[in-house]
C-alpha cells in the first residue's frame, strides 16, 4: 500500500560531513547527521570523577520508568556553541592520552549537536560518570574553546580510524565492513510522516562496557515527549562488518499514533534506473539502493528506492518478520565513480527481529531530494497495535552491517538492476501516459532455461493498468532473466508493480515491488 504524505524536516548533511573530517572522521568514513540532533545529561544517575557507583541493567530501566511519570522536559542547549561551526569545530579535538575504556573517543559540542550527553564508563559491575573538562579537549588558541560532550566514538586498535559512533537525537552508525559510513540507525522513530508531527526522542546518557579487543555494551537512556525508553545495544566487529544485538525497553508518556521500531536512515537521489532526476556527472549516488523484506511466511521480496516526486508511504503487512533492511546491492565502483564517497563500499543494515512481534507492517518512507546531502529514506517496523500512554513495550532484535546481502541465496533469483523509461517499442513513438519498466534476476536457479523452459512473468498492477509484458534470458549474460513491462498508472501514479519469475507451480525468484509515476 502506499499513499503520498507529508515529507519530514529535511537535514542537510554536507557541513555536518566537515565538520567530521575536521574532527577526525575523513570525507571517505564520515556520515550524516540531521541538523535537529538533540542530547542531555539530565535523568542520569548522580555519579562523580572520583567515586564508582553500582550499575545495572535494572537500574537504567529503572530510572527510565521513573522518567516517564515526569512532564517532559526538553534538553537544555548550551547557546555559545551555535557559534561552533563546521570549520571551528575542527580547531577542537580529542586528546588520544584521554581515550576511555580501550578506545572511547569524544566529540565536542557544535553548532550541529549543541545539546550535551552524559558519559559513564563501566567496569565490574561500577559505572564512573566522566565529567566535562576542557582538558579533555584541545583547542587552537584564539578559536571557540570546547564547551562540553556531544557524543562519542569507538577507535580501532590503530586509533587511525572509528567503526561505531553515537552522536545526535537517538542515531547511531557503524563503519560496516569496509570502514565506510553511509546509512544511521537510531533508537526509535515516533510518528514518521504525519503532517510534520515527527518526534526525535534523543539518548541523553550513556553508560560504556568494554566486553573485548573489539567490542562494546551500550546502555542508553531515551527521553522524548512521547516516550522514554532503556536501550542495551551490545556491538561487536568482525572481519565481515559489525553485528549489534539490542534491546529496546519503551516507556510512553502519552498515545503514540505511529511507532517506529528498528529505524534505518538512508539517502537514495537516483540511480540506474531514474538518472534524469540527477544533474551530478557520477552515474548513481545513493547509500541504499532497495529495501529487503523477508516475511514471516518466508516471502522474499525487495522494493528498489526511488527519488519521489512526492512524498510517499509503502506498508507491507506482515507476522514475526524475520527481516528487513536498507541494503546496497550494487557495489561495483564503475557503477558510481566516485573516489571520495565511495557509495560501492556503504554497508547494508540488516535487521533481525528476536521474538514475538506479532502484527504490524514493514513501513518505507521516502520524499524527494535533489542532493545528496539529505537523508529522505526511512524504514521501521510499525507494531498493529499502536501503544498507549502507561504502557511498557520491549523490543529485541539484530542489526548487521556489512557488504554481503543477507537475503541472496542459490534457490532463489535476486532483482540486480532495475530501469524506468518511455513506454512502447523502441526507436518507435513512444506510448503516452505509460511507463516502461526492466528488471533483471540472476541466480543460479536460473542457469540452463531458456525460452522453451515454461518460464513466465507474474505481474499484478494496483492503480494502473498492464499494457504489455515479456520475460527472456539475457543474450550473453549467465543466468540472467529479463522482466520488461508497460503500465499505465492512474492519473499521475504512483501504479504499484509486483512481479517474480515463476515456472510450473515454483516461484524462480524474489519478489520485486516497484512505483511507477508518470513524468
Amino acid at each position: 500500500m502506499q499513499g503520498d504524505v507529508e515529507p519530514m524536516m529535511q537535514a542537510n548533511r554536507r557541513e555536518l560531513v566537515a565538520a567530521f573530517a575536521v574532527l577526525g572522521l575523513s570525507p571517505l568514513t564520515a556520515t550524516r547527521l540531521t541538523a535537529r540532533t538533540t542530547g542531555g545529561t539530565s535523568g542520569g544517575p548522580a555519579g562523580s570523577p572520583d567515586t564508582a557507583s553500582p550499575f545495572s541493567w535494572a537500574l537504567v530501566q529503572s530510572r527510565a520508568e521513573a522518567l516517564a511519570r515526569q512532564p517532559y522536559r526538553p534538553q537544555p542547549i548550551v547557546e555559545a556553541a551555535a557559534a561552533i561551526d563546521y570549520d571551528a569545530v575542527g580547531t577542537i579535538r580529542y586528546r588520544d592520552d584521554q581515550t576511555l575504556a580501550g578506545g572511547i573517543r569524544l566529540f565536542p559540542l557544535g553548532r550541529y549537536a549543541p545539546h550535551p550527553v552524559g558519559i559513564h564508563i563501566v567496569e565490574g559491575g561500577q559505572a564512573r560518570t566522566v565529567p566535562f573538562a576542557r582538558s579533555l579537549f584541545t583547542a587552537v588558541a584564539g578559536h571557540a574553546p570546547p564547551l562540553g560532550i556531544a557524543g562519542f566514538r569507538a577507535m580501532t586498535a590503530d586509533g587511525r580510524s572509528d567503526w561505531l559512533a553515537f552522536q545526535g537525537a537517538s542515531y547511531f552508525r557503524t563503519a560496516g565492513a569496509q570502514d565506510q559510513y553511509g546509512l544511521s540507525a537510531r533508537g526509535i522513530a515516533i510518528d514518521t510522516g504525519i503532517d510534520g508531527r515527527e518526534e526525535f526522542p534523543a539518548f541523553t546518557d550513556f553508560w560504556i562496557e568494554r566486553t573485548g579487543t573489539d567490542g562494546y555494551r551500550v546502555y542508553a537512556l531515551l527521553d522524548g515527549p512521547s516516550v522514554t525508553g532503556a536501550y542495551r545495544i551490545d556491538s561487536t566487529r568482525g572481519t565481515a562488518g559489525v553485528e549489534q544485538r539490542v534491546s529496546a525497553i519503551l516507556f510512553f508518556r502519552r498515545d503514540v499514533e505511529r511507532l517506529g521500531i528498528a529505524p534505518a536512515t538512508s539517502m537514495f537521489w537516483y540511480g540506474e534506473g531514474n538518472r534524469a532526476a540527477g544533474s551530478d556527472w557520477r552515474p548513481e549516488i545513493h547509500d541504499s539502493d532497495g529495501l529487503a523484506l523477508l516475511t514471516g511466511t518466508g516471502e522474499r521480496l525487495w522494493r528498489p528506492l526511488v527519488n519521489p516526486p512526492r512524498a510517499t508511504l509503502d506498508s507491507f503487512a506482515d507476522t514475526n518478520p524475520r527481516g528487513f533492511g536498507l541494503l546496497q546491492r550494487d557495489r561495483d565502483f564503475d557503477h558510481y565513480q566516485d573516489d571520495g564517497a565511495f557509495y560501492d563500499r556503504r554497508a547494508n543494515l540488516w535487521v533481525q527481529p528476536q521474538g514475538d512481534w506479532g502484527r504490524g507492517q514493514v513501513m518505507l518512507y521516502a520524499f524527494p531530494t535533489a542532493s545528496e546531502t539529505v537523508d529522505n529514506i526511512v524504514a521501521f517496523w510499525n507494531p498493529a497495535d499502536a501503544p498507549r500512554a502507561g504502557q511498557k513495550r520491549q523490543f529485541d532484535y539484530r542489526l548487521s552491517w556489512g557488504s554481503t546481502d543477507p537475503t541472496v541465496v542459490p534457490a532463489i533469483a535476486h532483482a540486480v538492476d532495475c530501469w524506468t523509461g518511455t513506454a512502447g517499442r523502441p526507436g518507435a513513438e513512444a506510448t503516452r501516459g505509460a511507463r516502461k519498466l526492466v528488471v533483471d534476476f540472476v541466480g543460479p536457479v536460473l542457469a540452463g532455461l531458456d525460452r522453451q523452459s515454461g518460464v513466465t512473468a507474474e505481474i499484478g498492477v494496483t492503480r494502473g493498468r498492464l499494457l504489455t509484458q515479456a520475460a527472456y534470458p539475457v543474450v550473453g549474460q549467465r543466468n540472467r532473466w529479463r522482466v520488461t513491462a508497460d503500465i499505465a498508472p492512474e492519473g499521475q501514479g504512483p501504479a504499484d508493480a509486483r512481479l517474480f519469475l515463476r515456472r510450473g507451480a515454483g516461484a524462480l525468484t524474489e519478489t520485486v515491488l516497484v512505483p511507477l509515476f508518470l513524468p
